[in-house]
């Protein structure tokens, strides 16, 4: 097998925590065994919602926008991200993104190469369908 180029031309999707997702390297896309990859699109004055990557690792690159972190046991700790800041969140660590006043764009990488399989939401979805208050 060799390599597999994606192009922007497929749509992305919402992902279950919240934001949109382009389409990326995962299982689904390319066939990933290891590894998923993607850029995720978070509209300004939002809040992702709270959840956990059950038993895989992730990796956040901030490619635009300054936005906070939200991490930690009831979700407690808060740390500023900005454009070429880079972030580490083990395996089963709640976290969630909380913007301000500009949109965010930020590149995933987690060591599960399906795309949403190992994300669990902390509380159920609002009514709306959409990201839950949590403040």
């Amino acid at each position: 097998m060799g390599c597999v180029i994606l192009r922007r031309e497929k749509a992305g999707y919402e992902g279950k925590q919240g934001g949109v997702f382009s389409q990326g390297v995962s299982a689904e896309s390319v066939g990933a065994r290891g590894l998923c990859m993607h850029v995720l699109h978070i509209p300004p004055h939002s809040k992702g919602e709270p959840h956990v990557h059950a038993g895989h690792e992730s990796a956040i690159y901030v490619i635009s926008g300054t936005h906070e972190i939200w991490h930690g046991e009831d979700l407690a700790q808060h740390d500023t991200l900005r454009p070429g800041d880079m972030v580490y969140v083990p395996a089963d660590l709640p976290h969630m993104p909380v913007t301000g006043e500009e949109p965010v764009t930020v590149v995933v990488a987690r060591t599960d190469p399906h795309e949403q399989e190992s994300v669990h939401l902390l509380r159920p979805r609002d009514e709306s369908g959409g990201p839950g208050d949590g403040r």
